[in-house]
């Protein structure tokens, strides 16, 4: 049996150990709270990912597979629902524990409901939504990290979003009795966003993050022809997103060999989510 003194200096080690534990979850959940609590809104433009990098800490590649479905408000005079599945490929170097920079290329339907609906009595449409399908859009981003203790840390993220092509849907219907055949593109989509986010690393190396994040968003919209009582005249529009502050949370969960789960949650005037496979090297 160990001497009295020695037991009594390790069961103070073990209470120590609980103690900064105890404190880290608080404020980790605090954290949390006052992020879903007070951010009403947000965007959600694909994960942010764990604040701290998965790459190895002498440097390396770590590489990713993801789908993210996100919602969000576009506004110019009308508040319009959009709504878009995504899924991507990335590449991401990372050091130190503390930094990456990463890049992503991938493909993106867009809806926008009730776009084409009409306010006025004589313009009637054979439809509501816009819908186009698979796209291709570029992400670029970087984030550092600081450790603040072993468990818990905090880090900031920049993450820009360009797609590459239009999305185009056409409608169809009549004007004071005269058929007519209008095209609607969405062009130039893009965004940036700029947030922090606090870590906190339980047992098994698993990651709970969460944060808040501000972000702009924009896109041209331009309707080939008039048409009386449906949005966008003639021309190009600009819309963008409707709030410019929001929150996310997500886990990362190392699985086997190399392989990790990331899981995220977005919220915004609805919820967004998404998740992703990596791989690192």
């Amino acid at each position: 049996m160990l001497p009295p003194r020695m037991r009594h200096c390790q069961i103070n080690k073990f209470q120590q150990k609980g103690e900064i534990l105890t404190n880290n979850f608080k404020i980790f959940t605090l954290a949390v709270l006052i992020i879903f609590v007070f951010n009403t809104s947000a965007k959600a433009g694909g994960l942010f990912g764990p604040p701290q990098t998965v790459s190895k800490e002498a440097g390396g590649l770590n590489t990713a597979i993801g789908y993210f479905y996100h919602e969000d408000t576009f506004k110019n005079d009308t508040d319009r629902l959009i709504r878009q599945n995504s899924i991507y490929s990335q590449v991401a170097y990372g050091a130190k524990n503390m930094w990456e920079i990463y890049g992503r290329i991938g493909v993106s339907d867009l809806k926008i409901f009730e776009v084409f609906s009409s306010t006025d009595d004589s313009t009637t449409t054979n439809k509501l939504d816009f819908e186009d399908n698979w796209k291709f859009f570029g992400t670029l981003g970087a984030k550092g990290f600081y450790p603040i203790s072993k468990i818990f840390g905090i880090g900031a993220f920049v993450q820009g979003t360009y797609h590459f092509s239009n999305y185009t849907d056409s409608v169809a219907g009549s004007s004071n009795g005269v058929p007519y055949t209008a095209n609607l593109n969405i062009k130039n989509l893009w965004d940036i966003n700029f947030g922090m986010g606090f870590q906190l690393t339980v047992p098994l190396n698993i990651k709970l993050y969460a944060g808040p994040y501000v972000y702009y968003s924009e896109a041209k919209a331009s309707l080939n022809t008039n048409i009386p009582g449906i949005d966008y005249a003639a021309g190009s529009v600009s819309i963008r997103n409707k709030s410019i502050v929001g929150g996310f949370a997500g886990v990362d969960i190392p699985l086997f060999k190399g392989f990790h789960l990331n899981v995220e949650g977005q919220y915004a005037d609805s919820l967004s989510a998404g998740a992703a496979i990596s791989y690192i090297y």
